[in-house]
């Protein structure tokens, strides 16, 4: 059998309420050389019948039952049951745009430099969708290229995940989705970007993201910006932060002292603190002076930016850039 040019794997469990809308969404594609892997773990309504109702219409579909173990658990085993190069995450409760798996395949086949590609995303409905989840929304689909992508990846996770199409092989050779205290997708997408993996999203809104009360990301422990604070500091570990120990903060407000609790508790030492604040700047702060970035001259430790105001980000790395600081080398903006 002729592998197809896409594999989309769907991992479900109790979706029975929306997960007819979302194949529906996927039958609706005008790339029509795909297949459906979907994993259900465990559900207890609906939903394995309507899986199976629609494999039976459809050979492209293929439905693998499990005992209720697990996202993590559910996405390996689907992937692994992948055939093609490309893999496409879906989700049970979201809705595609019928030209998102022609446009990203395309992509993917004329880009063999970019191993995942996104598209952007639109949360719905839209009446009940916070300031924080807009802002959010709004600041992922910012990111098109490569280099903007990587550029605020330990900022925050970059990619909806049920946006993403990436090639399969890559993500295998890294060892697939990992079971860890903090969000299965960003722990990916961390490990990509450290093994050297370019990304990249398209410019159409070809994904309809639904949020609801019982979503994952609002009810799990392990999509709390504690859990992503760990697994940013996980991952810097490997790297940035690979043969530090004394470490400065540019930020000493809710966030920066959130980073420095973390920090103190996995060893690290808070040598410095750069803050624009005139009521902070002079004092002394668990140990550690309060300075004006204008009185910052020798790199002696790495920085980590813990400021998240609106274009604060912009600010520090046009400061950095007029004093030579390189970003990655010597500091890294981490909100």
């Amino acid at each position: 059998m002729r592998d197809p040019a896409v594999s989309i794997l769907m991992a479900v469990r109790d979706e029975a309420r929306y997960l007819e809308a979302a194949l529906a969404s996927i039958r609706r594609q005008t790339l029509r050389d795909w297949e459906l892997v979907a994993v259900d773990d465990g559900s207890t309504d609906a939903t394995t019948d309507i899986l199976q109702q629609a494999a039976a219409a459809d050979d492209r579909i293929r439905v693998i039952r499990q005992p209720p173990d697990g996202l993590v658990a559910a996405l390996n085993r689907g992937l692994a049951a992948c055939r093609a190069e490309l893999v496409a995450r879906m989700d049970g409760d979201d809705i595609c745009h019928p030209l998102r798996l022609e446009e990203q395949v395309a992509f993917l086949r004329t880009h063999p430099d970019i191993d995942l590609v996104a598209c952007r995303a639109r949360h719905f409905p839209r009446p009940r969708i916070t300031a924080g989840m807009l802002a959010y929304e709004q600041w992922q689909n910012a990111h098109l290229a490569p280099a903007a992508i990587a550029a605020d990846i330990w900022v925050e996770s970059p990619f909806a995940h049920p946006s993403v199409c990436y090639r399969r092989q890559r993500v295998l050779d890294l060892g697939g989705y990992l079971e860890r205290p903090w969000a299965e997708d960003y722990d990916l997408w961390l490990r990509m970007h450290l093994a050297g993996c370019r990304f990249a999203r398209l410019p159409g809104t070809r994904l309809f993201w639904r949020d609801r009360p019982d979503r994952l990301t609002r009810r799990s422990p392990r999509c709390s910006l504690e859990a992503f604070r760990a697994c940013r500091l996980h991952h810097l570990r490997q790297g940035f932060l690979l043969r530090a120990r004394k470490i400065a903060l540019w930020g000493a407000g809710i966030e920066g002292k959130a980073w420095r609790r973390l920090l103190v508790g996995q060893g690290f030492e808070i040598v410095l603190w750069i803050d624009i604040d005139p009521r902070k700047i002079g004092q002394i702060i668990h140990g550690a002076p309060v300075i004006a970035p204008d009185a910052v001259r020798i790199r002696r430790q790495p920085t980590l930016i813990t400021i998240g105001a609106r274009g604060a980000r912009e600010q520090v790395r046009r400061w950095a850039a007029r004093q030579n600081l390189n970003e990655g080398r010597d500091y890294l903006c981490v909100t």
